[in-house]
């Protein structure tokens, strides 16, 4: 819960009924008060005025008489109305508590306050006021504006308006990033020196500890396997050796080198159990780890070479998502049949052919000598 809203209390049910119809009240005042102002307003527009006399002449003289001439007694009286609901909506906050200072609500309400004052400027803010009435009465579910098909409208192509905004901001700014990495000596070597390096020690523990656990599991999922494959290699090796076919054709030989395959099956097979064992080990876990170490060592050593390979990716990578970021999703919400190569399409391209313009750009800049 914000600072400025507090526990609000529940009320009754007749009360919200009846504020319901106080604010359909209002809405329709503020509606009525609202078509008065807009038609003054070309009521004093010289054409204008001629027309309505020529086309009405009475009508125009009785608006004349029995409104403009009084216009501002009786703007006062919507006012004084006005007033009276922004009063009245006050104590009903102070009732339910609904803010935690007592005088937060016209600083809430702000638009409904300076509706009240009987000039031009602020009389335009009335219709924020039907804004968060109609807001009221869809929130307590008297009506539903979300079936309106102008709030359809709205939404549809506030939705268009705003993506197509959000999506040139984000392409300058992966645009003005690219750039950035592409001018930068040093980039690289910041990377590796103030992300990567600070970090170090805990890419090697759990790099360490995925290789250990990988291998552990997958060896007591496939052990069965891998002792056939131990057994069969051996048989195989057995099979070939020149000294045991001449031990074959020995009294007994056939039991002896069969005794023997036997025996060196085991051996083999226990020295694989053995060093499988020998994984969970503290001294194989240390010996990875400086394995793992020296590897993310040698990754981060930067040298010109790297540097070009290592910002030409980066500079890739923010293009792919520059395209997808150009694809213009509610095309497809607008038309769901329409053809997919019309969605990215003519977009895209633009893209891909700025895109090798950059990178032949960028490569041309790196063989130059004063780049090296």
């Amino acid at each position: 819960m914000s600072k400025i809203q507090a526990r609000q209390r529940p009320i009754g049910y007749l009360s919200e009924r009846l504020l319901v119809v106080w604010d359909l009240a209002i809405i329709a005042l503020v509606a009525i008060n609202l078509a008065l102002l807009l038609f003054d307003s070309l009521y004093l527009v010289g054409p204008l005025n001629d027309a309505f006399e020529a086309v009405l002449p009475r009508a125009h003289a009785a608006y004349q008489t029995h409104i403009r001439e009084h216009f501002v007694e009786i703007d006062l009286g919507f006012v004084a109305i006005f007033l009276l609901d922004v009063l009245l909506g006050w104590a009903i906050a102070i009732a339910q508590r609904r803010y935690t200072r007592w005088f937060f609500y016209p600083f809430v309400h702000w638009y409904d306050v300076l509706g009240c004052i009987p000039l031009a400027g602020f009389r335009l803010l009335r219709v924020l006021r039907v804004i968060s009435l109609m807001v009221r009465l869809q929130r307590l579910g008297v009506i539903d504006i979300t079936r309106w098909p102008l709030y359809r409208f709205y939404r549809t192509y506030y939705g268009v308006v705003m993506e197509e905004i959000s999506d040139r901001v984000a392409l300058n700014l992966l645009s003005d990033l690219q750039s950035e990495i592409r001018d930068s000596e040093q980039f690289t070597q910041r990377v590796s020196q103030e992300v990567i390096q600070p970090r170090k020690q805990a890419l090697v523990e759990e790099i360490a500890g995925r290789l250990e656990r990988t291998v552990d599991k997958s060896y007591a999922e496939n052990h069965h396997e891998i002792h056939r494959y131990v057994s069969a290699l051996v048989s195989r090796t057995v099979e070939e050796n020149a000294e045991l076919k001449r031990l074959r054709r020995l009294p007994m030989g056939d039991a002896l080198a069969e005794s023997l395959e036997r025996s060196l099956t085991d051996v083999a097979s226990r020295v694989v159990h053995e060093a499988i064992d020998g994984l969970r080990s503290p001294s194989f876990h240390t010996l990875l780890s400086e394995l793992v170490g020296s590897g993310i060592d040698a990754w981060l050593h930067v040298d010109a070479k790297t540097d070009r390979v290592t910002q030409q990716v980066m500079i890739d990578v923010i293009e792919l998502l520059k395209e997808q970021v150009a694809v213009q999703r509610w095309k497809s919400e607008l038309s769901p049949d329409r053809d997919a190569a019309s969605s990215p399409g003519a977009s895209l391209d633009t893209l891909r052919e700025a895109r090798h313009t950059e990178t032949a750009s960028a490569a041309t800049r790196a063989s130059a000598p004063g780049r090296q």
